[in-house]
């Protein structure tokens, strides 16, 4: 079980099931050894800085050179005076099963040196706000994302769905369609409740009173309960002595209190992330009974990429499935906050800038599109409707001081010069010109400069 922080295999051995995945051998030295970048590094260490500084022209590294790689491409510091841009691709708040806010977890990602921070919360983007407003005090840019709790059914009856999760990574806009993806994972949070629930009715027939009352506590208001919330609830009552004993005697897939909720088939929420104008990625597939098959499935239904990469190394098995099937090859901490030896710090997995480079070649054209299919519905309609699908995410500033901020906001942070000056962004422009925002009963002219 991983999607509630835990790595727990219970399952039989599965013609699908990969032995023992061997992570890529580091050197023995500290750090490896240190080169320069190939030429092929560099170009892309430039392109992919230039797009987490887009709105920071003043902190954009002037040129790679202050920046090496070690055996593995991975990004080394020079001293002080040297940059690595770092993503972070996987992080949880309390707004799921994390334990720190939004603000908190934002603050301790620019603590930790990250640039760019993925908020990937279980089935929900309640936190994107709150952390898009801490963002802009610690000039780090945010990922709007959120991690989708499914089910994978196997073609016949000879194996068990497995539970699958997929991180959905969106635009400074979010969903093309917010409603859409709300309604559907609206349904999935309801189904959290009714198998925390069920967890709790469990434990009370193992002899273990554990209440209900209790684990909404530890949840917080609004909040669908998940596993690590009952596991919780076990520590506080004294029934075990740690979070991974909760999960290894109880709440383990398929263990004696282990429940299933409402969850959605794997293939229709990938499908929903690209309606929805998304990136869509595997999570942590080392957890799967029968991972070949289901990724062999999930690329048909137009999944893009994979976690391959750990704060301790590349697992090269996954990594050959992700080359295999063409997929991207990605990862993160998947932090959240409870703290341990266990758990990975936030920033601690170090991608390599080839790989941060083909992560967003894939991802900036979805991107620019859904940021365009959003302003042009605006540009068709300027209704308050699809005037809050612009500023839903718009970084938890005040109102628009003026209509030029509405395009700032949405194409300066996210889109290069050459991304916005195209004939599409102009004809919107001259479109938004002519129209003004209401906002407190005031019109506000949209300026096209």
């Amino acid at each position: 079980m991983v999607g509630d922080g835990f790595i727990i295999n219970h399952s039989t051995n599965s013609s699908n099931k990969l032995e023992s995945p061997k992570k890529t051998k580091k050197k023995k030295k500290r750090g490896g050894t240190k080169k320069k970048m190939t030429t092929e590094q560099t170009l892309a260490f430039k392109s992919v800085s230039e797009w987490v500084f887009l709105e920071q022209a003043s902190s954009l590294p002037s040129t790679a050179a202050s920046c090496v790689v070690d055996d593995f491409g991975v990004q080394k510091s020079l001293g002080r005076g040297g940059d690595k841009v770092v993503f972070e691709l996987h992080s949880h708040s309390k707004c799921s099963d994390g334990f720190l806010s939004p603000s908190k977890l934002v603050e301790r990602a620019h603590g930790n040196g990250v640039k760019v921070l993925a908020l990937t919360d279980h089935d929900t983007m309640s936190g994107i706000p709150e952390a898009l407003e801490a963002a802009r005090r610690f000039r780090i840019k945010i990922i709007p994302g959120v991690e989708i709790s499914t089910k994978f059914y196997p073609r016949g009856d000879s194996e068990p769905e497995e539970p699958v999760h997929i991180l959905a990574y969106y635009s400074s806009c979010g969903p093309t369609s917010f409603e859409d993806l709300e309604k559907f994972l609206s349904n999935i949070r309801d189904g959290r409740y009714l198998r925390a629930k069920t967890m709790v009715s469990k434990l009370n027939m193992l002899k273990l009173p554990v209440k209900w009352e209790h684990v909404s506590r530890i949840a917080g208001k609004g909040v669908a309960p998940g596993r690590l919330h009952v596991a919780r609830a076990l520590v506080e009552a004294g029934y075990v002595e740690n979070l991974k004993q909760a999960f290894s005697r109880y709440l383990f897939d398929g263990g004696p209190a282990y429940s299933t909720g409402s969850e959605p088939l794997a293939e229709e929420a990938i499908q929903m992330i690209c309606d929805t104008g998304g990136v869509a990625v595997l999570a942590h597939p080392w957890s799967l009974k029968n991972p070949v098959t289901i990724i062999r499935r999930l690329k048909e239904a137009g999944l893009h990429g994979i976690e391959v990469h750990r704060s301790d190394g590349k697992l090269a098995v996954y990594s050959d499935l992700a080359e295999t099937y063409d997929l991207l090859k990605l990862g993160g901490s998947d932090y959240h906050g409870r703290g341990g030896h266990g758990e990975s710090e936030l920033g601690s997995v170090n991608l390599p800038v080839l790989v941060l480079r083909d992560f967003l070649k894939v991802a900036r054209p979805i991107w620019c599109r859904s940021i365009r299919h959003i302003l042009e519905n605006y540009a068709e309609e300027p209704s308050d409707f699809n005037l809050a699908k612009i500023t839903r995410f718009g970084k938890g500033v005040s109102p628009l001081s003026c209509g030029k901020d509405l395009i700032d906001r949405c194409l300066s942070s996210w889109l290069t010069n050459e991304e916005r000056q195209n004939a599409v962004f102009e004809a919107i422009r001259l479109k938004l010109s002519h129209v003004s925002i209401n906002q407190g009963g005031i019109q506000v002219p949209v300026e096209s400069k």
